[in-house]
């Protein structure tokens, strides 16, 4: 095993890094001139990294988990890495995965019959699959896989465009050198969510999410120690268990979390996680891989010139990546205002029925939850100038009858003295149906063994809380208790499974109850003074019976 003090991976489908920091209290980290790293044997092929020499943090920024899925490897399953001579460098920014932004219409082009549109200077690629590690010495650390957000098109609306933005280093502070952080990147947009009639014959449906899938099973066969019994079979490169794996994402990612929660109609095998975070779950309704999509796939297919060939799917092969970059662009602009085209489906294998049919059955692969959502999760998809509920909902849910939409509106309308406006109502209707309401199906769904949590640092938008765990990019309310109690949550989620058992004996977070059990989740929020206000509520009843019979009948049970 490398001697070295701690490990962050980052893996994409062209990245990885691994750290760890001995006896450091939480906070922003401070770089130093990195000196050589170690270098670690994959088998496949051995990397050199770069050590921090301010913290003994060894970062290797560009491991690759899987080949590169271009060429006959296009929207196929990924593929185990060829098998490379010498030592390769690690030490520099992978490439970013081709991305696209989210819908800008005024009116949604798919019914039936911006946020950021910022990129960092960096080289994007088809080949951008690669894990990052810092390499830890402590045998049997718990492991953190944080999936990044983006709406299944690009890699961060928060923070930018390459995953090098989320640095992994601040989730290890969090833990005070108690965890190892594995950070993966992944096929976006059309290139990993493409799907139609040619793609279900001849490919791969929800490629994306094959290939998160690919990076936790990496993980367990080249990060973590292996045992029989108490006897140890392999020795840990990295010094992790591989019996203590946390999946953690932020809104895409914690949506990608709920897939897997449900892969396999919730029987992965063998298991990949112990511990299952969301923070802000994103779930649109999850359709059937050949309806509503073709709508799509028939838009798409023009954009690439291959709407006239004889066999489509051949044709997408050849295209070349920057026409195939164009389009999904084109497409995924094209959509409503604050939606995403290129979304998971229903394809009948990974993902083997609607989520919320495996989630209603409480059949979840995992063993705890703790699920976090913002107050405003809905503003920041809303079309500013909205002024008809009716036909927000009529435009964000194309597939409702009138009296679906009639029945959805009233729910919204009826409360007109806190949501005085449709505008008020749309960003409610957005942020229920999208991303409180599938919190509270999946807190269900572990049935009794889940924590819930609220943001509400002011504005309380979508993205906001991010701030508050990844510390380089300086919350707003830098309050040290805060902070403390904030980010720990999740840490001690993944060290032992529980809230209330911390690590750190000084953070302030009161009694944490399970949600099921009395329906009470923790408050993370301020006081009109700034200090920290942090206590259990209870959860709005109203809330709750608008997510049985708006989530019922909106989102998730649309017609297909």
């Amino acid at each position: 095993m490398i001697n070295i003090s701690s490990v962050v991976v980052l893996l994409g489908l062209f990245t990885g890094f691994v750290s760890s920091f001995p006896h450091q209290e939480s906070g922003r980290t401070h770089k130093s001139r990195n000196a050589p790293g170690p270098v670690v044997d994959l088998g496949y092929a051995k990397y050199q990294g770069s050590t921090d020499l301010s913290t003994n943090i060894s970062i290797f920024s560009g491991i690759r988990y899987a080949g590169p899925p271009t060429g006959s490897l296009r929207f196929q399953a990924p593929q185990a890495p060829a098998k490379v001579d010498g030592v390769q460098q690690a030490t520099s920014p992978p490439p970013q995965c081709y991305q696209a932004g989210e819908g800008t219409a005024q009116t949604n082009p798919f019914i039936r019959n911006p946020l950021l549109k910022k990129r960092y200077s960096t080289l994007t690629s088809e080949d951008c699959f690669v894990s990052v590690p810092d390499i830890g010495m402590v045998d049997g650390l718990p492991v953190v896989v944080w999936i990044h957000g983006g709406g299944y098109g690009y890699h961060s609306h928060h923070l930018g465009g390459n995953i090098s933005v989320f640095p992994q280093e601040d989730l290890v502070v969090d833990s005070q050198n108690h965890v190892i952080v594995v950070s993966i990147q992944y096929r976006l947009g059309a290139f990993g969510f493409l799907a139609g009639p040619s793609v279900k014959k001849s490919g791969a449906l929800n490629a994306g999410l094959l290939d998160q899938h690919f990076a936790l099973q990496w993980v367990q066969q080249y990060y973590l120690a292996r045992y029989i019994g108490s006897f140890r079979l392999v020795t840990s490169l990295f010094g992790g268990d591989p019996s203590k794996v946390t999946i953690w994402g932020e809104s895409v990612g914690a949506g990608s979390v709920l897939q897997h929660v449900v892969a396999y109609g919730g029987r992965t095998n063998p298991p990949l996680f112990r511990a299952a975070i969301t923070s802000s779950t994103y779930l649109p309704p999850q359709y059937a891989a050949n309806d509503p999509i073709p709508t799509v796939w028939y838009r798409f297919l023009p954009l690439t010139s291959c709407d006239s060939a004889s066999d489509t799917f051949a044709c997408l092969l050849a295209v070349d990546s920057d026409t195939l970059n164009n389009a999904n662009d084109a497409i995924a602009s094209s959509a409503f205002y604050g939606t995403f085209v290129f979304v998971p489906v229903v394809d009948g294998t990974f993902i083997v029925e609607r989520p919320t049919v495996t989630l209603d059955r409480q059949v979840v692969n995992g063993d705890v939850l703790l699920s976090v959502t913002n107050t405003f999760e809905g503003r920041t998809f809303t079309i500013p100038s909205e002024t008809n509920t009716f036909d927000f909902i009529r435009q964000l849910f194309p597939f409702l009858s009138a009296k679906q939409i009639d029945l959805a509106a009233g729910y919204y309308t009826a409360l007109n003295s806190t949501l005085p406006t449709p505008l008020d109502q749309s960003i409610a209707i957005m942020g229920e149906s999208i991303f409180i309401c599938p919190t509270y199906l999946l807190l269900k769904a572990f049935n009794g063994k889940s924590w819930k949590g609220e943001f509400a640092i002011p504005p309380g938008n979508h993205g906001d809380d991010v701030y508050y765990y990844f510390l380089d990019n300086n919350p707003p309310f830098n309050n040290a208790d805060f902070i403390k109690s904030f980010s720990q949550s999740f840490m001690n989620i993944a060290v032992s499974l529980d809230p209330n058992r911390k690590f750190d004996p000084t953070n302030p977070t009161p009694a944490w109850d399970h949600w099921n059990s009395d329906e009470t989740e923790m408050l993370f929020n301020k006081t009109s003074t700034d200090g920290p206000d942090i206590r259990a509520v209870r959860t709005d009843s109203r809330l709750l019976e608008r997510c049985a019979y708006v989530l019922l009948h909106l989102s998730m049970l649309s017609e297909y």
